[in-house]
């Protein structure tokens, strides 16, 4: 059973219609996306995945006898003990529930995390495949039906609240949509914001995603899952500065630490909708409405833009390049200054309805 739309028009979507085609064809000449292998701790470039391992690269060895790195070898040791348990059983833990074991021998989460991600990569299997599920912060909205393992049948038909990103991404089934669109928005107050202001009913049919910030892997993995379904096309609603471009760069070409699942992971179809930094002056946003850069931001700035990726990218180059001479940056919120609905009733229709998208 079809959504009935209830958004603008049919023409309104021509132009996205035609992008999706162009995406369509894109795929049909590229083929199948290439394999992965070899080390998480280097990567390459792959413009159909995003952030690949390479076979040759600098390797870190951990050794039992090595005063350097023998409490390393003992909590790898103690984690892979644990995920042998867990497989045996069919059970799953989430990586808190594995720090909640034993917090005093860990130390912090962020210790078992990256031995988490050592493990993975180094018997190159997803985390799902060692039986340890993350933590879901994303919320999903809009014109989207779905099956979940257990059976559950979720609607996030967009109203006033928004439904949780599933923590079993792999085991959801039976997806339905219309969506002529998904869009990706950096910040949860923005979401909730476009929420408020009915933007999944005004341009429906449509999906909604936001990760909170850096996306976790549930959030990244139902984005690749509805890529892969529909072949929709999918954008980014970002901050006009180098932390929000770091988020997109994630959605889309993955990062250094997840490379070893960058094909599970990675949308490089993924578009820039908005903010651009050469929106700010189109726009007229007012300086005083504008931050300046501070050193960590130009720093980041600067990182990306030595990135390889970045080449294939020359109206990225360009956007960041703008923020750079112009050494300052502004957040969505800084349109308010327009009118307080003017993202979701002007700014992002005249986008989607005439292709301003990079």
């Amino acid at each position: 059973m079809a959504f009935a739309p209830m958004g603008p028009e049919a023409s309104f979507f021509e132009v996205l219609d035609r992008h999706r085609e162009s995406l369509l064809a894109a795929l049909r000449r590229g083929g199948q996306e290439p394999p992965s292998g070899g080390s998480r701790l280097a990567s390459r470039f792959e413009d159909s995945v995003g952030l690949q391992m390479v076979s040759h690269c600098t390797t870190r060895k951990i050794k039992s006898d090595s005063p350097k790195s023998v409490k390393k070898f003992a909590l790898i040791l103690k984690i892979l003990s644990m995920i042998y348990k867990l497989v045996q059983s069919n059970t799953y833990a989430t990586k808190r529930d594995i720090y909640y074991t034993d917090s005093q021998l860990f130390g912090n989460q962020t210790v078992v995390d990256n031995i988490i991600n050592d493990i993975s990569c180094m018997l190159k299997v997803s985390r799902r495949s060692l039986h340890i599920l993350s933590t879901s912060k994303g919320l999903i909205a809009g014109n989207l039906r779905y099956i979940e393992e257990d059976g559950t049948k979720v609607n996030c038909t967009c109203g006033a609240t928004a439904v949780a990103v599933p923590s079993n991404i792999q085991g959801i089934r039976n997806l339905v949509t219309d969506a002529k669109f998904v869009l990706i928005v950096e910040k949860d107050a923005t979401f909730q914001r476009l929420l408020d202001d009915n933007f999944c009913n005004k341009l429906s049919p449509c999906i909604m995603i936001t990760g909170k910030g850096v996306p976790d892997l549930n959030t990244r993995l139902l984005v690749k899952k509805l890529w892969d379904t529909f072949h929709v096309p999918v954008f980014t609603l970002v901050d006009a500065d180098p932390h929000g471009i770091e988020i997109m760069c994630i959605y889309k070409y993955g990062s250094m630490s997840m490379s070893f699942e960058a094909h599970h992971l990675t949308v490089p179809a993924i578009r820039w909708l908005g903010l651009l930094p050469s929106d700010l002056k189109r726009l007229n946003v007012p300086k005083d409405s504008l931050i300046p850069l501070t050193n960590r931001d130009q720093m980041k700035l600067d990182s990306i833009l030595r990135r390889p990726y970045v080449t294939c990218q020359p109206f990225w180059r360009k956007e960041m390049e703008i923020m750079a001479d112009s050494k300052m940056k502004a957040e969505i919120q800084a349109l308010t200054f327009l009118s307080s609905d003017y993202l979701s009733r002007v700014y992002l229709p005249n986008k989607l309805k005439f292709g301003g998208w990079i």
